[in-house]
């Protein structure tokens, strides 16, 4: 994936909006077996469940969402990927890869993330970086850029490691962004998926070509469109799954449960949030809201707002029909502006609670005034020094006296 799209999405994801991360309340909301969960609304990252969702958790294969995302914006799926020694020894779940073997970025991708493959995920981590502590570095990196700030990776797969961790809120940042991409989105919801090994050793026997999802929640839960579940021993049952319902889309992130209990507790989750949420548009993006004027400027500026913003309200509640806006402009502002210059934030509250902020950017351009411009300064002052000059110069001349025989 190109550069333009990681700028784009981050855009996107971090640039306009905030949410607060303390979860609206609608309900107490349903009781899991997991030890960690959350649940956000994937299209302003509003919280709307969390239960210990700062506590540093073993993410097991969720890992490989990020490896995803990392695989997918440096390299290329037409990218032609040999398989290297470490993957044909990664532990864990595997589809049997051979060292020197040649596939698809795109063949391994799926492996990865419908069949949870450990050996396909150390491949595309050793093309990408070249090693996989190499990967590891770029996976911490991209993390932090994201928002994932209470994660850290050491390894692609998600074995388990005593500094390899993550926290419910932070995979929920890290599912949302990846689910902006859109292959990404296509790979996750795909059921099934042969994929093309013909460089493997058949005399070892039949090299697994067709891949199916281990989702099952897919199958499941009506509206599942992803994402990746996960287990380990130390881990335990760990799923980040995406759901749509009447045009709202929610994400789950349910760490150390047990058993079809992680199953269970996403659908519950989910069920709460479809049924005891509102999502509402408070604003609209590129809608006026004031103008402005500052010092030296040529005139006022339209003040709009960046991005739109919605907010998750409690079903049937009073407070949707209570909720105040606050502009609050940057300090010291001088001409010039440029068009699209954040210039403020529209903060919504209801109650005095803050509910969320978007920025606030110039509709247009604000040059400065052409008399505060120094260039014009020093034109007049260049011309006005000329102009003494000469009527200097035309004194001393008139004062000359011609001699008699020359007048």
């Amino acid at each position: 994936m190109r550069p333009y799209w990681t700028g784009l999405m981050l855009a996107l994801v971090l640039s306009f909006l905030f949410v607060p991360a303390v979860p609206v309340q609608a309900s107490s909301g349903p009781q899991i077996t997991g030890k960690s969960a959350i649940m956000i609304d994937a299209q302003n990252g509003q919280v709307l469940y969390a239960k210990n969702p700062d506590a540093h958790m073993f993410p097991a294969s969720t890992t490989k969402i990020l490896t995803a995302v990392i695989a997918l914006e440096r390299g290329k799926l037409s990218d032609q990927v040999t398989v290297p020694r470490e993957a044909v020894t990664a532990g864990g779940s595997a589809i049997g890869l051979q060292e020197g073997e040649r596939l698809t970025l795109k063949d391994l991708l799926y492996a990865m993330l419908l069949s949870s493959a450990n050996d396909a995920a150390v491949t595309i981590a050793d093309h990408i970086a070249g090693s996989v502590p190499g990967f590891a570095a770029l996976m911490n990196e991209k993390a932090r850029q994201i928002g994932a700030r209470e994660s850290h990776f050491v390894n692609p797969d998600g074995m388990p490691d005593p500094q390899h961790f993550t926290t419910a809120r932070d995979l929920a940042v890290i599912t949302r962004y990846a689910m902006q991409n859109a292959e990404f989105r296509k790979i996750v919801d795909t059921s099934h998926r042969n994929i093309s090994r013909a460089d493997a050793d058949r005399s070892k026997g039949p090299p697994q070509e067709y891949l199916w999802n281990h989702n099952k929640l897919l199958h499941l839960y009506d509206g599942t469109i992803g994402v990746k579940p996960g287990y380990t021993v130390e881990a335990g049952q760990c799923l980040a799954a995406a759901a749509q319902r009447n045009g709202r889309e929610l994400i789950t992130v349910v760490l150390d449960s047990q058993g079809a209990a992680i199953y269970s507790d996403t659908e519950a989750l989910f069920n709460y949030g479809f049924s005891s949420f509102q999502l509402k548009q408070l604003a609209g993006r590129g809608q006026r809201i004031t103008s402005l004027s500052v010092p030296y400027g040529a005139g006022p500026a339209p003040v709009l707002t960046a991005a739109p913003f919605y907010y998750d309200f409690p079903a049937g509640g009073q407070e949707q029909g209570q909720v105040e806006q606050k502009v609050v402009m940057e300090q010291n502002m001088q001409a010039p502006l440029a068009a699209g210059q954040k210039v403020g934030q529209l903060i919504f509250l209801a109650h005095g609670r803050e509910l969320g902020r978007v920025d606030l950017v110039t509709g247009q351009a604000v040059n400065r005034r052409v008399e505060t411009r120094w260039p014009v300064w020093a034109a007049g002052t260049a011309i006005v020094l000329l102009v003494l000059r000469l009527r200097v110069l035309g004194r001393r001349r008139s004062r000359v006296r011609l001699p008699r025989y020359l007048r």
